[in-house]
């Protein structure tokens, strides 16, 4: 009996395993084949000879150009990744007490949330100039248009989540004499958590991006001065070496948010998982 048990216990491990290793390879292997697919096109239209090697740089050469610089890379790779965690962290912090306010007040939010709407219709290449001029080549512009940048996405995201709240559990709690507060706690904030990590991951692939477009409209060191310096050189390996990195700080910082909403939401994946 005990060593049936156990071969069951064993069995029902060896299926887990096995149905989480099918599970990353049917997340993984499309992408990737897509991946090298597209690289091995890029590699042979570029070896054709199609347009000049200045213009479009094969593969090959644009990790060659990028190991011959890493050092020069990673340099100018700190300063982005740390103007894209401040700034984020600042939009975050501010998205989460905002979004509260607007949720505990409607006519609050009738009044400011339309001025929010209206903020995502500016131009960010017309107000990073602005921004730069106002404050300086530092690093607070930078974190200003990386939170400005993702602050909306989670708002909305927020907003949406206390609205899913269950109203069942919400009457109940005020039936046995819970205030707005309690409420909000036990009920509209949890609820509200599966679109607020919804909108961390949308909103961090934007935070790298607004970070570079700041450092491309004045900075003295980041991703978006590397690729101005090297595409006035007409070194267009370079530039697309540095937009690699930058693809790999916003893969790096998506990991991330994706292993924190599994860590603080463990039951999520599994519902997801049950539904697919």
């Amino acid at each position: 009996m005990t060593s049936d048990g156990a071969g069951t216990g064993v069995s029902h491990a060896g299926g887990g395993l096995a149905g989480g290793a099918r599970h990353v390879a049917r997340g993984v292997l499309p992408p990737a084949a897509a991946f090298l697919a597209l690289l091995f096109l890029w590699q042979a239209v570029a070896s054709a000879g199609v347009m000049p090697a200045d213009v479009l740089p094969s593969p090959t050469r644009i990790a060659t150009a990028g190991a011959a610089e890493s050092d020069a890379l990673l340099r100018n790779a700190a300063p982005t990744l740390i103007a894209t965690v401040t700034g984020f962290t600042l939009s975050v912090s501010v998205a989460l007490v905002v979004a509260t306010l607007l949720d505990f007040s409607r006519p609050l939010r009738r009044a400011v949330l339309p001025l929010l709407v209206v903020s995502q219709t500016l131009p960010m290449i017309a107000l990073a100039p602005l921004v730069v001029l106002w404050f300086g080549f530092g690093l607070l512009p930078k974190v200003l248009l990386v939170a400005f940048v993702t602050f909306f996405p989670m708002v909305v995201g927020l907003l949406r989540g206390f609205g899913s709240a269950d109203p069942d559990a919400e009457h109940l709690l005020r039936s046995m004499g819970a205030g707005r507060t309690t409420v909000f706690r036990m009920i509209r904030l949890p609820a509200a958590m599966p679109s607020f990590f919804s909108a961390l991951r949308i909103s961090i692939t934007y935070a790298v991006v607004g970070a570079i477009f700041a450092e491309y409209a004045g900075a003295v060191a980041g991703l978006g001065v590397y690729m101005q310096s090297a595409k006035n050189v007409f070194r267009t390996d370079l530039v697309l070496a540095a937009v690699v990195v930058s693809s790999l700080v916003t893969l790096l910082l998506y990991a991330v948010v994706t292993v924190t909403e599994r860590v603080a939401l463990p039951w999520l994946r599994i519902e997801r998982g049950a539904e697919r």
